[in-house]
């Protein structure tokens, strides 16, 4: 008897998950661990957002939910819309999920068919692989340089562009790199898409992530069709107010995708709770303060890690424009990024990402998260340096 189906064989899941298991294995084991491999805020979520959800709770909301989501959120969420990229999508436009990840899926399973392609960056975000792959869709990689600040080339867009190509997926600011692109980069990938009459899904779970010291500000391709004919904007808020364990995010779209969307998620999810509905309604209309302190706060650990990073043996790093992310290239240590990753995990309880689980493209870099505190920052670097000393 065959017990797994073709389509399970393909499922790769997130590494990164797979690198943390491991991680507090060793802890349980006595060892101590750095951690640097997972992309989640050590800040507590936000006192008025936890209130908000226990007030919920003991008010009886705990209950179905409309599937495509509570009204109240889905009218605060397209206020926020307004102010941040401009214009006001329709409750028709707007579907609330649980996190950003399952957005990608849907939108993937609901506007691609097998054999088709869709185009992403390498690397990219783990997870686009996978669902890609496991939806029997090819993915076409386009690389992504150093010398580019990891920035996608819209040129490279648009050579990779076939007549099979039916999605682009964008991320900005990036995960793993931490590049944000440029306004005119934006546009000009915008154009691609409608030339050849393709989605547009725009990855921006990272939105409010861009350092006030960077060179450009948040674009997002949204502005050119509002959603209406071919952009999809993936949104969470997992990253900026340090919810990721409450699984909550909304993506906009044009009405047609997003109703089929919101079918495929009454058929596996039936809704999103409504107690934590009401908890991202508290977040995204409350003070902005607690937010704007956390991404002040990482940009100062991120110019203490790549100044660290950057002072160590056979190691370079640029700086990362957005996100929480470092990217540095290890290739002057001579190993490769797995054999990097193995070796300061096993000689210096330091956990990373090794960049080729982000594609083929990241081989000789690896990902640190710096969403840990200074002075484990500063620790990790230090152990990092007498491992690489002794190699």
């Amino acid at each position: 008897m065959r017990r797994l189906s073709d389509k399970a064989l393909k499922l790769e899941g997130q590494k990164m998950f797979q690198i943390l298991a491991k991680t507090k294995e060793l802890e349980r084991q006595g060892r101590k661990i750095i951690h640097f491999e997972i992309g989640d805020p050590d800040f507590d979520t936000p006192p008025n957002v936890v209130d908000a959800a226990c007030k919920s709770i003991q008010g009886g909301h705990t209950h179905y939910a409309p599937s495509s989501g509570l009204l109240e959120y889905k009218e605060v969420c397209a206020e926020v819309t307004k102010r941040s990229r401009g214009f006001k999508p329709s409750m028709k436009q707007l579907l609330v999920t649980a996190g950003a990840n399952v957005q990608i899926f849907y939108a993937v399973a609901c506007a691609v068919n097998p054999g088709e392609e869709v185009i992403i960056s390498d690397p990219s975000f783990v997870s686009y692989n996978s669902i890609i792959r496991f939806l029997d869709v090819k993915p076409i990689k386009v690389p992504l340089y150093e010398e580019n600040q990891f920035r996608l080339n819209p040129n490279d867009v648009e050579k990779a562009m076939t007549k099979k190509t039916k999605m682009i997926i964008i991320n900005s600011p990036h995960n793993p790199t931490g590049s944000v692109m440029t306004e005119e980069e934006m546009r000009r990938i915008y154009e691609i898409a409608d030339k050849h009459d393709v989605y547009l899904v725009s990855d921006e779970v990272y939105a409010r992530m861009i350092y006030k010291d960077a060179e450009t500000r948040f674009a997002s391709p949204s502005k050119y069709d509002e959603c209406k004919k071919r952009t999809i904007v993936v949104h969470s808020l997992s990253k900026s107010y340090a919810m990721t364990g409450w699984r909550i995010g909304a993506v906009t779209g044009p009405e047609d995708i997003i109703e089929k969307m919101g079918l495929l998620l009454e058929t596996t999810s039936s809704c999103v709770s409504p107690f934590i509905q009401e908890a991202a309604m508290n977040a995204l209309s409350g003070s902005q303060k607690p937010i704007d302190e956390m991404v002040e706060k990482f940009r100062e650990r991120r110019d203490l890690i790549v100044e660290g990073l950057n002072s160590l043996p056979g190691v370079k790093c640029i700086k990362p424009k957005g996100a929480f992310y470092a990217f540095p290239n290890i290739k002057g240590t001579g190993l490769s990024s797995e054999q990097f990753t193995d070796l300061i995990l096993e000689k210096a309880g330091v956990a990373v990402c090794p960049g080729n689980y982000f594609g083929e493209h990241g081989e000789g870099y690896v990902r640190f998260c710096f969403a840990n505190t200074s002075e484990n920052i500063s620790r990790g670097i230090e152990k990092i340096r007498d491992v690489l000393k002794k190699k």
